[in-house]
């Protein structure tokens, strides 16, 4: 090599250091902490192991550029005000259940559970491909927030009651904490609805202040220790066939985020609505057994006539959810036709699969 050439390489060289030295600091000032609040208590299985997961898979994918800071419950701000919070950019984030926040909305309750609704599997397949995400931006957009699917917690079980119930006349009276359209379906079958966070429902039952709860299904029920006051465990949870938790995101700080980073985010809630349905999956039943064998709790199935009825009175409720303004009615109109749809598909696939496999293998 002659010395005109080494002289040249060593400038390129030397140009390539001086570079990277230039953006290590412009890359240092972009990072930024993003705080997001929840609904959950802390560490709480599934939900809030779920907001943590999501949280470290953002700030892994972007290196520590964007570090998400998890506030869990109370912590920030209250359970049911972490839309309120992100709306306003008191937080960047939120990782919840939408039908808590009905009061801005109506309509919000179809994105995350309708009574004899979609499937988890169903629910998706409208969110993702049959036009559910364009409308839920559309809605989200009207408090300056932009919402993903970020975990599905699948089919719930149907709740903790201090009797059994054999009639609709037993339903009559309950004190029970049931949110969403699903508390509206029991207000109109004599009972008395009402909405606590998930942390707060242990101590309403032991005082007597309800008299049943549903929150999610085993594995979760078994962590807030709700058969050591209730014995009688209901199946199947009409109110919600699935349960659909968000992240939603600050518009503003949404669409300052680069095109890499929008679908980083996207990516990243996609990924955990699949691993957080699954974790689910693999745990309720394990925890089921538990609740049943190893401290007593009696399982019951609704009655068939208590179970239609109640599906009678639920096709009102979500219609009535679905007419509270021109887009409502569209986003009531666009689920049903995925229920329909997928539904449809699901009749001849999936159902007789598994009846046939447990006539078969029992």
């Amino acid at each position: 090599m002659d010395r005109r050439d080494f002289l040249k390489k060593a400038s390129l060289v030397s140009g390539a250091a001086a570079a990277s030295t230039l953006a290590a600091p412009a890359y240092a000032q972009g990072k930024r902490t993003l705080k997001m609040v929840t609904s959950w208590p802390k560490n709480f299985p599934g939900l809030g192991t779920g907001a943590q997961r999501l949280a470290d898979n953002i700030t892994a994918m972007t290196d520590g550029r964007l570090t998400v800071k998890v506030y869990s419950a109370g912590e920030l701000v209250p359970a049911f005000e972490a839309y309120d919070a992100v709306m306003t950019g008191t937080a960047d984030l939120y990782h919840a259940s939408e039908y808590n926040f009905v009061g801005k909305s109506k309509s919000l309750a179809f994105f995350t559970t309708v009574p004899m609704g979609m499937t988890a599997t169903e629910f998706d397949a409208w969110i993702h491909h049959q036009g559910g995400q364009e409308l839920w931006d559309e809605l989200a957009a009207k408090f300056n927030v932009k919402s993903f699917p970020a975990g599905n917690t699948g089919a719930q079980m149907g709740g903790w009651f201090n009797k059994e119930i054999k009639s609709l006349d037993d339903i009559k009276g309950l004190k029970m904490r049931i949110p969403g359209m699903g508390g509206e379906v029991l207000r109109r079958l004599g009972a008395s609805a009402v909405s606590l966070p998930g942390g707060e429902i242990f101590q309403a039952l032991q005082s007597g202040a309800i008299d049943a709860t549903e929150f999610v299904g085993p594995w979760n029920d078994l962590a807030l220790g709700f058969y050591k006051t209730t014995k009688f465990y209901y199946y199947p949870g009409f109110h919600e066939p699935s349960g659909g938790i968000s992240c939603g995101v600050n518009l503003d700080l949404y669409n300052s985020f680069s095109k890499a980073d929008q679908a980083m985010l996207r990516t990243a809630c996609i990924a955990e609505n699949n691993l957080l349905s699954s974790e689910y999956n693999a745990h309720n039943g394990a925890a089921l057994d538990q609740l049943v064998n190893k401290h007593g709790v009696v399982l019951k199935k609704f009655p068939d006539d208590v179970f239609v009825a109640i599906g009678k009175v639920c096709e009102e409720v979500v219609a009535e959810f679905g007419a509270e303004d021109e887009l409502s009615k569209r986003i009531y109109e666009s689920y049903l036709a995925a229920r329909k749809n997928v539904g449809d598909w699901m009749r001849i696939t999936e159902r007789p699969f598994l009846d046939g496999r447990d006539r078969v293998l029992g």
